[in-house]
């Protein structure tokens, strides 16, 4: 991921706050959505822009979009996570 926008590490210990892991809850969906698309093979499934281009501002990892998107779209009220 060298020409992606690189991200901060979630796990990392910092002054203030502690993790910013510390503050999603264990049951929150966000988890369930990180570890699904964390385990699919982004390139195998032909997404676009897994390769990125030499020139211009560093994209954002498709990964990471795709993550946004499906966070959202399950806080959008549209799709009820099963309980």
């Amino acid at each position: 991921m060298c020409r992606f926008v690189q991200g901060e590490d979630r796990r990392q210990d910092y002054l203030l706050p502690a993790l910013l892991d510390d503050y999603v809850s264990a049951d929150n969906p966000v988890r369930a959505v990180e570890a699904f698309i964390d385990a699919l093979d982004l390139k195998a499934l032909e997404f676009a822009g897994m390769t990125p281009a030499e020139t211009g501002r560093p994209a954002y990892h498709p990964s990471t979009m795709l993550k946004i998107y499906l966070y959202g779209y399950l806080k959008s009220g549209s799709v009820e996570p099963a309980a």
